[in-house]
């Protein structure tokens, strides 16, 4: 965090000095290399872009944070600009002024000597010269035009200064936003592996009673996925193909304690070699609740698990299976799983899933199918 606020400040510095120094040496740039460039002239008319950056930083730097961004001050903010704006173009009027008598005595003293030599002034300037009040107009002018020059500086200092505040607003809300969602999906992962833990140990403990081997072998199983679920289930995202192994040791493991009706398939068809990240978890509690709906003692009953990974980054979980409905009585599980799925596809892949879920028309199949674009929006 600290790294990225140095770096912003670097490149924000890199742009003021760019956009300054094309400001100042424009004039030489463009006359560079041309006879009519005159240093003397150029150094002369220096100080008034000097003052164009001294009340942009002015308000950049201090008067903006200090007045116009606090309650009751905006007035002082005025104020104050219309105090530095009428100094800064007083001080230019008087050097100005300064500079056409000082040049004016020189061309007086140099003329006269040579009256032949007068300088070729327009006739219309000339006559226009001698009209009443004509070169105060012409000061006001030039006056009036420096006010609005530095007006406008003001207004730029000030439209940089709210999209610099702006934008690190917007940052602070989606930082803000993201320790949220990061909090609320720990949430429910710490939720999730006791669920999950749960309805394991439940199958565990129906083993127990008729099948000892089974239950050891069932055991050792669950110690490889508690592995995954402790240490994977940390990140965000994890690899596709290690949440496929996963699936595929705890569909080995539901399959221990199941009876000959019941029928299990499970289909992985993914790209080798694919980088597609996915997380960890999203398809558990879907399998999970096949098994639990899925099986039956005494009818038969098949599950049908297919994982598909396609080109562009869409991933489809698709299961199909017997619909046998556990009464109110059964507890195991508590029916959390698939609201957590929701959360999470909310928190993790909002616009980017589709998931669909539905009971056959004679009440005997389930179906639960859930594309997750790990790359784009998905439109509905």
């Amino acid at each position: 965090m600290k790294t990225s606020v140095r770096s912003r400040r670097s490149i924000y510095l890199l742009i003021h000095i760019i956009v300054w120094a094309l400001f100042l040496f424009f004039p030489i740039l463009m006359d560079w290399g041309s006879s009519t460039l005159n240093w003397s002239e150029y150094l002369r008319r220096l100080p008034v872009p000097l003052s164009f950056m001294a009340i942009f930083y002015l308000n950049y730097l201090y008067l903006i944070d200090k007045y116009l961004f606090r309650k009751q001050q905006t007035r002082t903010f005025i104020l104050l600009n219309a105090v530095i704006i009428i100094a800064i173009c007083g001080g230019i009027h008087i050097k100005n002024e300064a500079h056409r008598r000082q040049e004016q005595q020189q061309t007086s003293a140099f003329m006269q000597p040579k009256e032949k030599q007068k300088p070729r002034i327009p006739h219309e300037f000339r006559e226009r010269e001698k009209e009443p009040y004509f070169h105060a107009r012409m000061v006001a002018l030039f006056i009036l035009r420096d006010m609005l020059s530095l007006i406008l500086t003001v207004g730029l200092a000030v439209s940089i200064k709210m999209t610099r505040r702006w934008y690190e607003a917007e940052a602070s809300r989606r930082e803000l936003e993201k320790s949220k969602t990061e909090a609320e999906l720990k949430n429910l992962k710490n939720q999730l592996n006791p669920h999950f833990l749960l309805n394991t140990l439940n199958n565990i403990y129906a083993l127990i009673a008729f099948d000892t081997d089974k239950a050891q072998k069932a055991v050792q199983e669950l110690s490889k996925l508690l592995r995954y679920v402790l240490y994977e289930n940390q990140e965000i995202y994890v690899p596709l193909s290690r949440e496929a192994e996963f699936i595929r040791n705890y569909i080995e493991l539901m399959k221990i304690r199941l009876n000959d009706n019941v029928t299990v398939k499970s289909s992985f068809n993914l790209i080798t070699g694919s980088n597609t990240m996915i997380a960890p978890l999203i398809f558990i509690s879907l399998i999970e609740n096949a098994f639990k709906h899925g099986t039956s003692a005494t009818e038969p009953s098949f599950i049908d698990i297919t994982l598909e990974e396609r080109k562009e980054g869409t991933v489809i979980c698709r299961i199909v299976n017997s619909y046998h409905p556990k009464s109110d009585a059964d507890k195991s599980g508590s029916g959390i799983g698939l609201e957590q799925v929701r959360k999470r596809l909310e928190l993790l892949y909002a616009g980017q899933y589709i998931w669909q879920r539905d009971v056959s028309a004679d009440n005997q199949t389930y179906e639960s199918m859930l594309v997750i674009s790990t790359q784009k929006i998905i439109e509905s």
